[in-house]
């Protein structure tokens, strides 16, 4: 095992390991003395399961894995995946949802079951894992979830509307089971990688892609499943080596007068930008008549 978390006994489901970041996700988690259920689908049955294969490499390291072949989007397939845990295994400890797939598509050459696929897939699919894990994870004594998101939830992107806010949804989702999670011991965390994949590298440059290796995401994905991790609700950004954080903030509330569009822009314009636990401070903040206010006489009757 490398330095960083220990997760010697724990078990963990990956959706979409079968390559690219689910397999490194996989493999630094085995490497780390965690059992792991590696899901992908397998749609060509005439070629060799990636799931298997990967599967394979963890046994070829001594660890303890074992495939699983559904459909990630399938509410089946969630339940199946936490049967197969505790049936294998004994028990559950984190899952990790990777599973999803890109979209490049303006909406008026969209239709509207390719979005809703999109949705599906990326959303639903992460929905129903957490949907069935939920309470074998609550009475762990220390379960842990990651979905994984986008910078397209965060910050959109052309010809992205399914894809953005379909990960923008799970970020959402992250925000609202951390809040029910936390006085169970539960933490739920989003990331959003970088990395050169099958569906990242054919946009990339050869250099940028060097920098890109989702081996460089998986550590975080480890520390996150850990017992160690002791944080939610937190939506963190990494590749190349790199992570960052993401913030859902508010600016100060600022009067709304006839002149709508120069209230618009002030709130905009204006700061500091504030962070919150949950919407209900949210709302508190806003409606407490903070000195942000009453110190812009040119906004009020």
């Amino acid at each position: 095992m490398t330095g960083g978390a220990d997760l010697e006994g724990r078990v963990v489901i990956v959706t979409g390991a079968g390559k690219g970041l689910g397999r490194a996700y996989a493999l630094d988690l085995a490497r780390r003395g965690a059992r792991v259920v590696v899901n992908n689908r397998w749609t060509d049955r005439a070629q060799p399961s990636s799931a298997e294969a990967v599967v394979a490499e963890i046994r070829a390291l001594g660890g303890q894995a074992i495939a699983d072949h559904g459909e990630a989007e399938l509410a089946e397939t969630g339940r199946a995946l936490v049967d197969l845990a505790l049936s294998t295994f004994g028990r559950l400890d984190a899952v990790v949802s990777n599973a999803g797939v890109p979209q490049t598509a303006r909406l008026h050459r969209q239709t509207a079951e390719d979005f809703q696929r999109v949705f599906d897939i990326n959303f639903q699919g992460a929905f129903y894992l957490v949907h069935a894990a939920w309470s074998a994870l609550c009475a762990a004594p220390a379960g842990r979830i990651v979905l994984s998101a986008s910078s397209a939830g965060l910050h959109g992107g052309d010809g992205m509307a399914a894809y953005a806010s379909s990960k923008a949804a799970l970020i959402g989702l992250v925000r609202g089971l951390a809040v029910e999670g936390r006085q169970r011991g539960l933490m739920i965390n989003a990331i959003a990688p970088y990395a050169a994949t099958a569906m990242t590298t054919p946009h990339l440059s050869a250099p940028l892609a060097e920098r890109m290796d989702p081996a460089d995401v998986a550590p975080l994905v480890s520390w996150l499943v850990s017992e160690a991790c002791d944080i939610s609700g937190q939506t963190l950004i990494s590749g190349g080596g790199r992570l960052r954080a993401a913030w859902a903030v508010e600016g100060p509330p600022v009067l709304l007068t006839d002149d709508t569009g120069a209230a618009v822009r002030l709130a905009l314009a204006d700061g500091p930008r504030e962070t919150y636990e949950d919407a209900h401070q949210a709302f508190a903040a806003f409606m407490d008549g903070r000195p942000a206010l009453r110190a812009r006489p040119e906004l009020r009757d």
